[in-house]
């Protein structure tokens, strides 16, 4: 059976529809609904109800699709294990990073690996979210911050360092804090990617100090807080890959030199119990031999 039907009937599943399948695809529409018709006669199934509105799968092209991934994803494997041993790895690989740490810290080493690897197509997809690395068809995510419990597999890139600034006209405004507990008598703004919820830890001779805090305004995107600080609209706790340019410029100040603020983890995390793909292990295996931090 062509495999090349196969994959427009996944397509079809993925997609939700002829049209959207036959552009993944690169046919025409009329032969993306052919090779489902000769699909379906061959089976003497129906695998697809098909309304004017909607395309949906039966129980039974439910299940067959199931195995039709596993089957396409073992073929790929298998020949992309294949272009690895010969020293030539190819396809898509798709994978999830945050915004502002691509940029700062990642951008020269993604240009590396294309460089490397001019037969894998890299989508990157910039996102400061925690998207679902599965349902959303990534081979790969980068995130920043403390893993939470997980079936991921989980490789260490970095350790991001994590600065306490304001803008010097909130500082001359409402002074400058010297202790933990000062805090509460400021204006905050929270990182959501810190350990936890509102609680911002400091260490002090090696000792762990975790002070509450009642923010203004909360973010997972560094660049939006990077903007609320300099805007003058308190102080924020913050990678330092995001703020370093506008300390150096004099925009922000850091503060609380006598403490240390404990750096975050950067983990490249990938499913469990599937076969890898030659352009993943290529990729992963380009990034550990960094080991950014």
């Amino acid at each position: 059976m062509d495999t090349t039907i196969l994959r427009t009937f996944v397509a079809i599943l993925d997609d939700g529809s002829f049209a959207a399948a036959a552009r993944k695809m690169g046919i025409s529409r009329s032969l993306c609904s052919k090779y489902i018709s000769d699909l379906e006669e061959d089976l003497g199934v129906r695998l697809l109800m098909r309304t004017t509105r909607s395309v949906r799968p039966t129980v039974i092209g439910q299940e067959y699709g199931q195995r039709i991934r596993e089957v396409l994803r073992q073929l790929d494997a298998a020949n992309e294990g294949v272009r690895a041993a010969s020293g030539n790895p190819a396809g898509t690989l798709k994978v999830g990073a945050p915004i502002t740490y691509t940029l700062k810290s990642l951008q020269a080493h993604l240009i590396d690996f294309m460089d490397l690897y001019p037969s894998i197509e890299l989508e990157l997809v910039l996102d400061d979210g925690t998207s679902n690395l599965v349902d959303e068809g990534y081979a790969a995510v980068i995130r920043i911050g403390v893993l939470r419990d997980s079936t991921l597999h989980a490789r260490r890139l970095d350790d991001v360092r994590i600065m306490m600034v304001a803008a010097p006209e909130y500082l001359d405004q409402r002074g400058t804090p010297t202790e933990p507990q000062h805090l509460l008598q400021h204006s905050c703004l929270h990182y959501n990617n810190l350990r936890e919820a509102e609680t911002w830890q400091l260490q002090r001779d090696g000792e762990p100090i975790y002070q509450k805090v009642q923010p203004v305004f909360s973010s997972n995107s560094t660049e939006m807080l990077q903007q609320m600080a300099l805007s003058g609209r308190g102080i924020a706790m913050m990678p330092e890959f995001a703020v370093a340019d506008d300390i150096a410029a004099g925009r922000l100040v850091p503060i609380m030199h006598n403490y240390v603020i404990p750096a975050l983890p950067v983990h490249l995390l990938y499913p469990t119990g599937k076969l890898m793909t030659a352009a993943l292990r290529s990729f992963l295996d380009h990034f550990a031999k960094l080991r950014l931090g």
